[in-house]
C-alpha cells in the first residue's frame, strides 16, 4: 500500500530547524491552503486548511536556509497520523473551537513564486524519510 499528498501553500511562519539526539536535523514549518467558489446564492466560500510539514536530513538543511513565512512552495509528501487516533490531531483552540492538525512527512518541496523570488526545487526522496524506528520523543519541539 501506498500514499502521497500534494499541497501547494503558502508558510505561515519562519521554518524551526532542530537535530534530534543522534544529530539528524529535522525542520518544522507550517503551510496554509486555500480554496475560494462562488456560492448557488452568488455570495463566495472560502476555505483554508492548515498543514504541519516535518522534513528531515538533507530536505530539513535546504527548507531551513531558503524557506522564509509568506513563501510559496509545493510539498509531496505522506500523511503522517496521530499515534493515538490514527487521523488527524485534534484539540480544543483558546476560543473553545475545536481545531485539527494535518501532518505530513515532506520527500519533496519545490520552491514557488515569480522572477523576484528565488525559485528551485529539491527532491529528497531517499534523505527526507525519518531515522528507522521513529519515535516522537525524538523530536525535540
Amino acid at each position: 500500500m501506498y500514499h502521497k499528498v500534494t499541497i501547494i501553500g503558502n508558510l505561515g511562519r519562519d521554518p524551526e530547524m532542530r537535530y534530534t539526539s543522534d544529530g539528524t536535523p529535522v525542520t518544522s514549518f507550517s503551510i496554509a491552503t486555500s480554496r475560494k467558489w462562488n456560492n448557488p446564492d452568488g455570495s463566495q466560500g472560502e476555505e483554508t486548511i492548515w498543514f504541519r510539514i516535518t522534513a528531515w536530513r538533507k530536505l530539513a538543511e535546504v527548507c531551513n536556509e531558503y524557506l522564509s513565512k509568506g513563501k510559496q512552495v509545493f510539498v509531496e509528501g505522506r500523511l503522517a497520523p496521530d499515534r493515538d487516533t490514527g487521523g488527524p490531531r485534534v484539540w480544543t483552540r483558546r476560543d473553545g473551537t475545536p481545531g485539527a492538525s494535518y501532518e505530513l512527512t515532506a520527500t519533496t518541496i519545490k520552491f514557488l513564486g515569480g522572477r523576484s523570488e528565488v525559485g528551485g526545487s529539491f527532491d529528497s526522496s531517499i534523505a527526507s524519510e525519518p531515522p528507522a524506528p521513529y519515535e516522537e520523543d525524538d523530536i525535540p519541539f
